[in-house]
């Protein structure tokens, strides 16, 4: 039989020994020790660790409450709910093979190259940075009506991350910010 273990946070854990829990929290091994343990504390506290269960995996189909009827019924259903801590895990059936998962899209033979919309922003942006002398970020600010954190963004995020291709920052004979695409 396991230990189980609550701290001052209302955490509940089962320990296999004794030995393994550590100090200062409170222990039970039976619906009849937790009981006495919940005589001391404070009305609400065991509704506190059922509400804390409720939708949490293994406990997803417990529902949150606004009180108990009494603390015997409280102490019960908690109990009840914690004794899944101390459940094995189910073994596995023998003579049924897993299911396979099947993709339900066709792979692509390769993957192309992300393209921009005729028109939109990034296509103007990735036009200005192709040309070989760049644009500045001045350019591209008044181009797509950005801030000028939102196209660094925009060129390391859309630009670097997402579509692969290498940018090179480089200061004008101006002093102005620019960027280019380089191959």
């Amino acid at each position: 039989m396991r230990l189980f273990a609550i701290d001052a946070e209302n955490n509940i854990t089962a320990f296999p020994a004794a030995g393994q829990i550590p100090e200062g929290q409170e222990h039970f091994a039976s619906e009849k020790e937790l009981a006495k343990l919940a005589a001391n504390w404070p009305g609400d506290r065991l509704l506190l660790i059922w509400n804390s269960f409720a939708g949490v995996a293994p406990f997803d189909e417990l529902k949150p409450i606004k009180k108990f009827t009494d603390r015997k019924t409280a102490v019960a259903r908690v109990w009840k709910a914690i004794q899944r801590l101390d459940a094995p895990a189910a073994p596995p059936a023998a003579d049924v093979a897993p299911k396979v998962k099947r993709s339900r899209k066709a792979a692509t033979a390769e993957p192309q190259a992300a393209t921009a919309r005729e028109g939109s922003k990034k296509a103007i942006v990735l036009d200005m940075l192709r040309r070989p002398d760049g644009a500045s970020l001045k350019q591209i600010m008044a181009a797509t009506d950005w801030q000028a954190h939102s196209v660094r963004g925009f060129i390391s995020g859309a630009i670097t991350k997402k579509m692969g291709l290498k940018v090179e920052s480089f200061k004008s004979e101006k002093g102005e910010r620019g960027y280019r695409i380089t191959q």
